[in-house]
């Protein structure tokens, strides 16, 4: 059978998933009566909750005679390690572009990584009925992108369609008709994208995607690069430097059907498929016949930017809200999470009960401390911070970031005065229509470090930012932290309403009346930039004349709720995020007070 493999790339919110939606449900993928879930590509339920794609996915379509493989690939540059490795399964790409916003920073680094490995794409064009679609703009922008990266003739001479995927219409003229559906976009790929190049010889296959299935055991997506395979066939594994990882035999072949998984009893050279059967073999790990001898070469894969610590729980709440608390389980789920995925790095400490965890950023570490409070374990994490690294001359090089921020004009100043605080460079200021303006800046990954809430709070939720990494660049000097000390319980037990009462002059509560609390425990924002130990248990004194009933109800000012991704980038060195799959709290590091002192001298001294 024929076959194209192409990949989906865009920026984040531009509409991949959901044109994916539609290709499956045009090219007669579901049935007309099955119901299927809105974003099906989207099957986590962080993804579902954040709604933007973690996890490449892939899928196929019949168009024609020919079956079309397509993988939905991850927007944001934190996610880059799936990226990279996807578009070496593919020999062509859809790049699709928001007609309003343009090509964004996200684009930038997926298209360049296209690019770089020789793939030519069609550009489509994205909701084009938009009120504030400017589609030729962009088609410049676009083609102005492409050449900054350096894109071949041939690249630069890439088709273009434009449309609705969400209302499920491609064409060559943006007026439409929309009659035709998607299939423009569907013959497009069919006449565009080279069928696969397939090499002579033996089974071979690099390891692209890993996942455990409760019922296959470990199951390895990849292309077939040359031959083919069976099921009960033996086969090797050779890790990157040709040594060889195990030996054993595929229990099974699962091929990309619609949505759906389909055992098949033969994979050719071309198709991308997914392996069962094998223990140990990984990413980026060849999987070949036992004649093969040489490896192959896997895409290389950027460095890590931040890097935090994941310390067992050793509050005296710790084990009462989740059940996988021992640094034993926690060691095993790191490691188990770094294998499929790339870009992240895990160390231990030399405590044994914590571990040092590095990835692309916030994000991506986010999305690992919430996915395993949902599994039900409990652990500590450190504030983020950035990897630094010598160059030959004894320089500290830090990482720095390309960030473009969209804003109304009326916020312009604030987020120009925020961002030089924060040591960034301006590049560019441009307007982008509707009274708002493009700001592009330089800046230290240091500083961006929960700038995001600052960023929305500074412009009333109107700004949009866009991140990622540029280059290594020497240290830029001290960058101000956060101004504001902290309210810290100095007894445990559970808030009493009438003591936060009383307390609201010190500073805004993070935590409910109620509330379980222990010593060393920050619970509020002191107005001054000192810290300040306080006494939340203290309920009202009664006498015999006021009885208990007759007292009148406190009036408590709404605490502010810190969120994962709020309280990561709000907290100091000197402090922790605990982490429960019910509770988000924040502590200092050192629970007891003169334990602190003690530090904080030794700090000075040094």
């Amino acid at each position: 059978m024929n076959l194209r493999n192409i990949a989906i790339i865009a920026h984040v919110d531009h509409g991949k998933t959901t044109l994916v939606d539609e290709l499956l449900k045009q090219s007669g993928s579901f049935r007309e009566n099955q119901r299927v879930a809105e974003r099906v590509m989207d099957s986590n339920d962080l993804e579902k909750e954040r709604g933007i794609t973690i996890l490449a996915k892939a899928t196929s379509v019949e168009w024609k005679g020919v079956r079309v493989n397509i993988v939905d690939t991850p927007g944001h540059a934190d996610f880059g390690g799936e990226v990279e490795r996807i578009l070496s399964m593919v020999d062509g790409a859809i790049v699709l572009v928001d007609s309003s916003e343009g090509p964004m920073p996200q684009t930038k680094f997926v298209v360049g990584k296209a690019l770089k490995v020789g793939l030519r794409p069609i550009v489509a064009i994205n909701k084009i009925d938009r009120p504030d679609g400017r589609h030729e703009e962009v088609i410049n922008e676009v083609f102005d992108l492409f050449a900054n990266l350096d894109a071949t003739d041939e690249q630069l001479d890439f088709p273009i369609l434009y449309g609705s995927g969400r209302d499920g219409w491609m064409n060559v003229n943006p007026e439409g008709p929309k009659d035709q559906g998607l299939a423009p976009l569907l013959d497009l790929v069919l006449e565009h994208v080279p069928a696969p190049k397939v090499e002579e010889g033996p089974f071979r296959m690099i390891g692209t995607l890993l996942e455990a299935n409760p019922f296959l055991g470990r199951i390895i997506t990849g292309r077939v690069a040359s031959g083919s395979i069976k099921p009960n066939q033996s086969v090797k594994v050779l890790s990157q430097d040709g040594k060889t990882v195990e030996t054993g035999r595929i229990s099974k072949i699962l091929a990309f059907r619609g949505i759906e998984r389909q055992p098949i009893e033969e994979a050719q050279a071309g198709d991308i498929v997914a392996i069962a059967g094998l223990s140990k073999g990984t990413v980026a790990d060849t999987f070949c016949d036992p004649s093969v001898t040489d490896a192959m070469q896997a895409q290389p894969i950027d460095p890590p930017t931040v890097t935090m610590s994941f310390i067992v729980n050793d509050s005296p709440l710790a084990g009462t809200e989740g059940d996988k608390v021992t640094s034993r389980v926690i060691r095993d789920r790191l490691f188990k999470e770094a294998e499929g995925n790339v870009a992240l790095k895990i160390e231990e400490a030399e405590g044994k009960d914590s571990f040092y965890v590095s990835g692309r950023g916030e994000l991506q570490l986010a999305v690992l401390i919430e996915t395993m409070r949902r599994e039900g374990f409990e652990l500590a994490v450190s504030r983020p911070r950035v990897v630094m690294h010598k160059d030959e001359n004894g320089t500290t090089m830090e990482p720095i970031e390309e960030v473009v921020i969209d804003v109304d004009e009326e916020h312009s100043g604030v987020v120009v005065q925020k961002m030089s605080e924060r040591k960034a460079e301006m590049t560019e200021l441009r307007p982008s229509g509707g009274n708002r303006v493009r700001l592009k800046f330089l800046a230290p990954t240091r500083g961006l470090i929960g700038y995001q809430s600052e960023l929305l709070t500074d412009t009333r939720g109107t700004a949009i930012m866009n991140r990622l990494f540029h280059d290594y660049q020497p240290y830029k000097g001290e960058i101000s932290g956060r101004t504001n000390g902290v309210l810290l319980s100095n007894q445990a037990g559970e808030a009493v309403a009438y003591a936060m009462f009383n307390l609201e002059d010190r500073g805004p509560m993070i935590i409910e009346p109620g509330e379980k609390v222990y010593a060393g425990m920050i619970i509020g924002i002191h107005t001054r930039d000192n810290d300040l130990e306080v006494n939340v248990l203290k309920g009202k004194q009664l006498t015999n004349i006021r009885s208990a009933g007759k007292d009148e109800a406190v009036r408590l000012t709404p605490p502010i709720r810190m969120t994962l991704d709020r309280a990561l980038s709000w907290i100091q060195d000197d402090e922790l995020m605990e982490v429960t799959p019910k509770s988000i709290r924040l502590r200092k590091i050192y629970l007891d007070a003169n334990d602190r002192k003690r530090f904080d001298k030794a700090k000075i001294q040094a």
